[in-house]
């Protein structure tokens, strides 16, 4: 038997699933609704469980954001993204043109993502990142609960799977959405 703490590497290669055969154990419950997982590049992945900060600061931005935008867009609080055929991420909120919303498949795209992290910190900024520059994602926010900061990542580049410039926004800065016109947050309300 294998021991759980294992390095990847010395379990072998991993099998790498399709969005679709994920979909099919969700359908068929070998997976459910209440796993936390996550399709990342063909890999079942867990995710994190969430504390009351992770939760508090989800919460500000979804309300922050709603009240922001206009009908023509969606905010979607943790709900999956179809990025392409091996990956599927559930991200912490991705904000979607209405038009994009579809019977039967969810978004293949989001002009702004969201993901708050403490634990899955690396993921996000490694794994994650790489998947929404490839996917073209204009702008993509990573929030340190823990230093009270965003990683602003914006200019993707699709072929190389990163972004071109990286801020970080603290204190009292002003965040401004440069995908989403007329979108600014002041960090205070996000993490007060």
């Amino acid at each position: 038997m294998v021991e759980v703490e294992a390095p990847l590497a010395a379990l072998g290669t991993p099998h790498r699933f399709t969005v679709d055969a994920y979909h099919r154990m969700l359908e068929s419950g070998i997976l459910d609704e209440d796993d936390h997982v996550e399709l990342l590049e063909g890999v079942i992945v867990e995710m994190s469980p969430q504390g009351a900060a992770h939760a508090n600061i989800i919460t500000r931005l979804t309300r922050l954001l709603v009240l922001s935008l206009s009908e023509s867009f969606e905010v979607r609080p943790q709900l999956p993204l179809t990025l392409d055929a091996q990956s599927e991420p559930e991200p912490d909120l991705a904000v979607v043109p209405a038009a994009a919303r579809s019977r039967g498949e969810h978004p293949h795209h989001a002009l702004l993502v969201v993901e708050v992290a403490s634990a899955s910190l690396a993921r996000d900024r490694e794994v994650k990142a790489r998947l929404y520059a490839r996917a073209s994602i204009p702008e993509y926010w990573l929030v340190d609960v823990e230093r009270e900061c965003i990683e602003v990542y914006r200019d993707p580049d699709e072929a190389q799977g990163r972004y071109r410039s990286r801020e970080v926004r603290s204190g009292g800065d002003v965040l401004e959405c440069r995908a989403l016109s007329g979108v600014s947050l002041p960090l205070s309300r996000i993490f007060g």
